[in-house]
C-alpha cells in the first residue's frame, strides 16, 4: 500500500489522491478475491473483457504511465496495449502478479511526489498535461476498471457476496458510523 496521508509532509492534495488510489486498490482486491478462479478468464459479452484482461490492461497502463512519470511520455514504446486484451488463460497467481506489478510502479511515483509537483507538465501520447490532470485522469481510469471487476465478481461469486461498500438496506446504520470515508486529517 502507498503511504498514508499523514506521511506526505503537508502534501494534502497528493495525500487525497493516494487515499483514492488506495481505496480503489482495496475495492479491486476484494472483488478479485470473490471472483472464482474459473471465472477470471471468462468473457461475459461479445467483444468484452475478462477480469484477467482488465487486470492486464490496468497493470500495463499503470506501468507505462508511471515509469519515469515526470520525465518520459506516459505511453512507453515498450507497451503493447493491444496485447493486454488478448484472450489467454491466466491463473489467480498470475492475475495477482500483474495487479501488484502495476500498483508497485504507481506507488513508487506517488510516494515521491509533493503538491509542488502538481503544476509540472508530463506528456501522455505526446499531449502535455499537468501532473494534477494526469493523476485525475489516471484515478478515473482505475475507478472505471475496478467497477468492471466488481461487476464481474458479483456476477460470478460462488458464495454469498461479501459487501465491499455499503450493503443494501444498511445506509442509515452506515451513516451513523462511516467506515469507507476518511475524516479530517
Amino acid at each position: 500500500m502507498m503511504r498514508d496521508s499523514g506521511s506526505h509532509n503537508g502534501s494534502a492534495m497528493i495525500a487525497d489522491l493516494v487515499d483514492e488510489y488506495n481505496r480503489y486498490r482495496k475495492i479491486g482486491e476484494k472483488a478479485l478475491a470473490q471472483t472464482p478462479a474459473r471465472a477470471l478468464n471468462v468473457i461475459h459479452a461479445p467483444d468484452g473483457n475478462s477480469a484477467a484482461m482488465i487486470v492486464a490492461h490496468m497493470s500495463g497502463n499503470l506501468k507505462s504511465r508511471f515509469t519515469d512519470f515526470l520525465t518520459t511520455d506516459g505511453e512507453k514504446p515498450w507497451r503493447n496495449r493491444d496485447e493486454e486484451f488478448e484472450n489467454r488463460e491466466c491463473t489467480r497467481a498470475e492475475v495477482g502478479e500483474m495487479w501488484n506489478a502495476g500498483w508497485s510502479v504507481l506507488e513508487a511515483q506517488l510516494n515521491a511526489l509533493t503538491d509542488a509537483d502538481l503544476s509540472r507538465v508530463v506528456t501522455i501520447r505526446g499531449q502535455p498535461l499537468s501532473v494534477h490532470a494526469a493523476l485525475c485522469r489516471s484515478s478515473a481510469h482505475v475507478a472505471y476498471h475496478v467497477g468492471q471487476l466488481v461487476l464481474i465478481a458479483r456476477l460470478t461469486a460462488d458464495t454469498p457476496w461479501q459487501w465491499i461498500s455499503i450493503p443494501k438496506g444498511d445506509s442509515i446504520a452506515y451513516n451513523a458510523d462511516p467506515k469507507y470515508e476518511k475524516g479530517p486529517r
